[in-house]
Parts: C-alpha cells; structure tokens; sequence
C-alpha cells in the first residue's frame, strides 16, 4: 500500500466522524459495511419528502372529488344572504329591475330535500319494476285475443317497465302511480303517475297521465307499441268537482287539489290574545321591485322568527312598472299569484293583515285585563335586539318617515344583519305557476338545450353595455349558438325581446320552442286562468310580465345544455360597463 493510501486509511479510518458503524463492535470480514452520515440524512429526508407528497395528492385527490363549483343557485340560502347583502345596496335597487330573484326551492339545502315516505316510494318503484314484471306474466293465464283490461296488472306493470327504461327518466324521479283507466280505443290505456323534478330542489309533486297503446307479447306480458305526449292520457286526469249542471257543453280543465293557500284563520279571543304579533306598517317598499320586496318581506319574517312572534302579511301587493307592459304600477295583485302561500304558513308562523286587523278591533278591550298591549316603534333605528325581552302583545312598526327611511330592509342593516336570518327556505314560486313550468318541460320530454337573450332597455343602453344589441343580433345568434348547441335539438329561447319572429333564423338549426309557444296554459280554457279567478273573486287576472319571468327562468334552468347572454355571447358585463370583476 502505498503512502498515500494509508494517509487515506488513517485519515478516514473508524475514527472520522464521517464514519458510523452499523451491527458488532468487531469488524470481521462478514461484518456490516459502514454508512456515511450525511447519506443517511439525505435518505431520511427523502422519505419525508416523498411522505409529504403522498399526503398532498391525497389530499388534492379528495377535495377534487368531493368539490363543487358555486352555483349561486345552488347554494345555501346563509350564503344568498350574504353575497346579495354585498350586491344590493343599503338604500337603493338597480332601476328597472326586471331580472328574477332566486327563491327557496332554489338552494341546496337540506329543508327542501323529499320527505323519507317519498324516496322510499320511489326506491320501490325503481327496485320493483322487472320483478312485477316477470311475476305477473308468470301467474296470469293469458287469452292473446281477448280484448284488453286496462285493470288488468299487466298493464300497470309494463308501463312501470316502459318508464324505468325511458329516456326522460334522468329528468325526473317517478314516485307513485295511479290504477290505469281504459283510452277512447281498444287497446290503449291512460296511466296517470306523481314525479318529482331532479333539477328541483324542492319536494313538490308534478302529475303527468299519457296513453299506451298495448299490444300481446310473448307469454302473457304485455308489449308497449306507442306512447303519447306529456299529459296525452286526459281520461286519467282528475275532473274538478264543481256545482252546476250535470252535463256541461265544455269539460273543465283538471284542477291541482294538492294547492292549499287558504288563508289561516285565528279561531278564538283567547287564541288571538294569547298570541304575541309583529306588524309592519306598509313603507315604500310599497310598488318597488320584487326583488327588493322579497329582500325587505324576508327581513321582517326573519325578525319575527327573532322575536319569536307572529308575522302579521299583507296579500295585496303592487307590480312595480320594470314588470308591466306599459311601465306603470299595478296595484291590487295577490300574493299567491306569484308564490307559495301554502308552504309559506307551514314554514313560519304569518296570519293575514285584514283579518287580523278586524281581530283586534272586535276583541281589544280598551281598559281592564282584557285589553291588549301594543308598542309603536317609530323608527328603524330600535334594532330587534331591543325588542327581544317586550312583553307586549303587538309590536308595530311603523315606516311613516321618507324613502329611504321607510324601506323595511333597513330593520335588517347594521348590527341586526348579524343576528337576523332571513328564512329564505319559506320563500317558493307559486305552484300554480310551476306547473306551467312543467307542462312546458314535459311537452318536451325534458330533452331540449336551453338559449337565454337578454335585451329590452339593456340592449338600447349603449353607454352601459356597449356590446350586448350586436352580439344578440340574429346573425351573431346563428354564428355563436350553433357552436355550442348540437343541430336540430329542442331549443327554448328565454327571452325579453318582444319580437316573435326575431329568432327566425335559427329555426333552420334548431326545434325552436318560445314562451308565447304555450299561450294556452294561461289562455281562459286553462287550469291556472280558472284558479287565479276564483283567487281574485271572479275577476280574470292578466299573465303579467313578472310571471312571464318566473315562467321562462325556470323552463330555462331545466334545460340540459344552458347557453346564457353575460357567460356565452356578449363581452358585457351582466351589471353594466366595469362591473365584471365586482
């Protein structure tokens, strides 16, 4: 060895502090070779490193599973209120306003999910289909040529199969089905059933009834040969039971008898004293935007949840002109022409303005124990927190001072936003409406791509959205839609253009469906026109804008392939120039 090589030995030799030995103190010729130290710590640290990795992608893996975007009309009704407290403004709203503000049956939330009886009665028609099937070709002793029984459960049970398979099946949710009655032909049969809307976030039922035409299979089941259109069956639809004669020259339309909005009256002085009331004298909300309605409406229901009272509601409204025709307000309307009513006194306590008025007027004793006590709160400015240990048995708001001092959402402003939930969740879309909303859907099997143009007043204001009128031009509709819309689809056009044939040109392109489409669901023969006359004691009740609105939307939102105005085809901000990033 030479000189150098034992410098080497010497220097890193056992004793170097580079140097640890691993197993016996003894060094043999079968011993363990040594490990550098700085060696094992690089190893320790890419164990690390990659045990670190490993975490992250799992980590990234479950996110991106369990992620989902935010839909604002998805999400919750907490998150709502937050983000259009950001938006709307504390003293004014965007004049005019004609856009549609979303309700309850729109959030995500676990209040509007279908009651237990229902998912299971609809697991029991999925699971249950091929076994009823199978059992009743099986135990039937079967004739081909005698003439067909719509009672017979064969017919029940391939009509069950017919659904399970049917392409709109992935729109709605079959829930219950009605015994099959017999068509105006042999052979054919009208089945009636309840469904549920999978884009609908709320628990309503919908009924469709539509004729089969059956024909003999092999064995003794029954093979489908035709099927009608949405609401085809009428012989299985329900006839309303009405006084007069006995055989009328026009049949009236089918009713829906699930709809209850009667008014909830108090049944006893005792009652009515015993209960503890919040009213709000009418402020200049009065003849506003409904959206700016619903905002103030929600914050004194949220109040009143707050206090722990009953919120005394007045049903008349008034149709801000952004809704009309003629840009004028319209007093007088009905508040069930537009929402809910049935599902709003079965969410929050409310009773009715003018009942409960001629309530307290016959049973007020004016001294003694009867008498019932009433505070008068002048101003906004006493928050509900205030209010909370009162003891009286009306608190009156009154909002006698000038706008915007007398908009009830300023209850709800400041340190009340903190602690007043609005209950949007009591908030629904009348029924009534709905189930045009329906009719349209259905008409097209739930199978159509949807096209919102926005224009009206935005497309004539050149300095606020300098874009929108050419880019939602005939030419630039063809051009851009029949990039993102596959050819010859059902497409419905949401629109406020009030020009029929403006779409004209894509009519060579698509199945083109507009609202005005479907005038007759709200002509004088129709369900809703004979409902909301006897709301309004006999009188006809016009299909306003608004309603056109909440009509439109909705058939839009149900629409498979959505293409919007402000997301699709305009470089213009929804609110105007500059607000892109707001």
């Amino acid at each position: 060895m030479s000189s150098s090589d034992q410098d080497d030995a010497t220097d890193g030799g056992e004793d170097s502090p580079l140097f640890r030995r691993r197993g016996g103190s003894s060094p043999g010729a079968g011993g363990v070779a040594d490990v550098p130290v700085a060696q094992s710590l690089i190893k320790a640290a890419s164990n690390v490193c990659f045990s670190l990795f490993v975490l992250a992608v799992l980590v990234v893996t479950v996110v991106a599973v369990t992620y989902q975007p935010p839909d604002p009309w998805l999400q919750s009704s907490a998150a709502i209120t937050t983000s259009l407290s950001r938006v709307l403004p504390n003293t004014t709203f965007l004049v005019p306003d004609d856009s549609l503000l979303p309700t309850g049956e729109d959030f995500n939330s676990s209040s509007s999910a279908i009651p237990a009886p229902g998912r299971a009665e609809a697991n029991q028609e999925d699971v249950g289909t091929p076994v009823a099937v199978t059992a009743a070709a099986a135990n039937v002793t079967c004739d081909p040529d005698t003439p067909l029984n719509c009672s017979d459960p064969r017919v029940l049970a391939a009509v069950k199969a017919f659904n399970a398979k049917a392409f709109f099946r992935r729109s709605i949710v079959f829930l219950s089905y009605e015994a099959p009655v017999p068509g105006p032909k042999p052979g054919q049969c009208d089945v009636a059933w309840r469904f549920r809307n999978r884009r609908e976030k709320s628990w309503r039922r919908y009924r469709d009834y539509r004729r089969f035409s059956l024909t003999s299979g092999d064995g003794c089941a029954l093979d489908i040969v035709s099927v009608g259109k949405f609401r085809s069956g009428t012989n299985a639809a329900r006839r309303p039971v009405r006084k007069g004669p006995k055989n009328p020259r026009v049949a009236p339309p089918p009713v829906d008898s699930e709809i209850n909005d009667t008014i909830p009256v108090v049944g006893s002085e005792a009652e009515f004293k015993k209960g503890k009331y919040l009213y709000y004298m009418r402020g200049g909300d009065h003849c506003k935007s409904m959206n700016q309605f619903i905002w103030s409406f929600l914050c004194g229901l949220g109040e009143a949840k707050f206090l722990n009272r009953t919120f005394v509601m007045d049903l008349n409204m008034c149709l801000s002109g952004a809704h009309t025709v003629d840009g004028k307000d319209v007093d007088g309307k009905d508040f069930r022409y537009y929402f809910d009513f049935e599902h709003l006194k079965e969410s929050v306590s409310v009773v009715e303005e003018g009942d409960f008025l001629k309530d307290w007027k016959r049973w007020d004793k004016k001294k003694g124990p009867g008498r019932i006590t009433v505070r008068k709160v002048p101003s906004y400015k006493v928050t509900p927190m205030q209010l909370k240990r009162d003891k009286s048995s009306i608190i009156w708001r009154q909002f006698t001072g000038q706008e915007p001092e007398n908009y009830w959402y300023r209850v709800c402003e400041g340190r009340a936003a903190k602690v007043i939930q609005r209950p949007w969740y009591a908030i629904w879309k009348s029924k009534r409406l709905m189930n045009i909303v329906t009719e349209i859907a259905g008409s097209m099997d739930w199978d159509y791509d949807g096209l919102h143009v926005v224009r009206g007043w935005k497309a004539q204001n050149k300095q606020m959205y300098p874009n929108l009128d050419a880019d939602t031009s005939p030419d630039a509709l063809v051009n851009k839609v029949t990039k993102l819309v596959k050819p010859m689809r059902n497409l419905y056009i949401a629109t406020n253009e009030p020009f029929y044939n403006y779409f004209d040109k894509l009519r060579s392109h698509f199945h083109v469906h507009l609202l005005e489409d479907y005038k007759q669901l709200w002509s004088n023969t129709s369900e809703w026109y004979n409902e909301t006359t006897a709301l309004n004691g006999g009188k006809p009740v016009p299909f306003d804008e608004y309603m056109r609105v909440i009509v439109d939307t909705e058939v839009f939102y149900r629409s498979k392939t959505q293409v919007e105005t402000f997301n699709n085809l305009t470089r213009d901000c929804k609110d105007g120039i500059n607000t892109c990033n707001l």
